[in-house]
């Protein structure tokens, strides 16, 4: 099975779909694998070997992409929901190429979002062992005090989690509200604003300014803009040589 993977994977790995779009393709008919319909999504496929089609058409491996998109407010990070609501895949319709959100961010949170068909690279890039720093600039309602950020930097307990800020930095308080930096390294499901809750600050705003070494900069909410592989390697100097970019 030298060189070989599973068909979901496969689908996964030339750009095509998501492993859970590909898993409904497969159960549901559309793929076949040198002229037969594949139902198993474990069958074992060598990827730009093996011909693989999705409704009649051939799967070829895609250029490889990559591209950052600041996120509005109140649009889903799906590429389809059910409500009907805005998702990121509308303000990227024009690119044509099947692609997968680095990490997520709520429908409240705005702000930098890498997408690629790189799914190792994303993979990479969203593992906690790598703890690749995410910045975000956040607003909550009250006056966050000096002992209060110590302790979300400590780490505070929630849901059987233990959440923590590699740091905050507290730009303006006042009775009203305060406006800080927060940095993590990893990306659970709402960790600001749980951990803001355990401190008893609601979040009003959350912005995503910089994953790793990429930034935000001055692109305008709904706009987008291509991220080379040279930038990808100077913003995460860690990415081990094994992990080749494809091309």
């Amino acid at each position: 099975m030298r060189g070989k993977v599973a068909l979901v994977r496969a689908l996964s790995k030339l750009g095509y779909a998501s492993r859970s779009q590909a898993y409904d393709l497969i159960r549901t008919g559309k793929v076949e694998v040198n002229g037969r319909i594949a139902t198993d999504p474990a069958m074992q496929v060598a990827p730009g070997l093996t011909r693989i089609q999705v409704a009649g058409a051939d799967v070829e491996r895609a250029p490889w992409l990559c591209l950052a998109l600041n996120k509005p407010r109140k649009t889903v990070t799906t590429r389809i929901d059910p409500e009907g609501r805005t998702t990121v895949y509308d303000f990227i319709a024009d690119v044509g190429a099947r692609l997968v959100p680095v990490g997520r961010l709520d429908l409240a949170s705005t702000g930098l979002l890498l997408m690629t068909n790189d799914t190792r690279l994303a993979d990479w890039l969203t593992d906690p062992v790598n703890a690749i720093v995410r910045r975000y600039v956040v607003t909550v309602r009250g006056e966050l005090s000096d002992a209060a950020a110590r302790s979300l930097a400590d780490g505070v307990a929630d849901s059987g989690e233990t959440l923590r800020a590699t740091s905050i930095e507290i730009l303006k308080r006042s009775r009203r509200e305060t406006h800080i930096i927060v940095e993590l390294t990893e990306g659970r499901n709402r960790e600001i604003r749980r951990m803001m809750k355990s401190a008893g600050h609601e979040v009003t705003r959350l912005k995503r300014v910089a994953f790793g070494g990429v930034e935000l900069g001055d692109l305008a909410p709904g706009k987008w803009r291509y991220v080379s592989r040279e930038e990808i390697r100077a913003a995460f100097p860690a990415i081990p040589a094994a992990l080749v970019i494809r091309t």
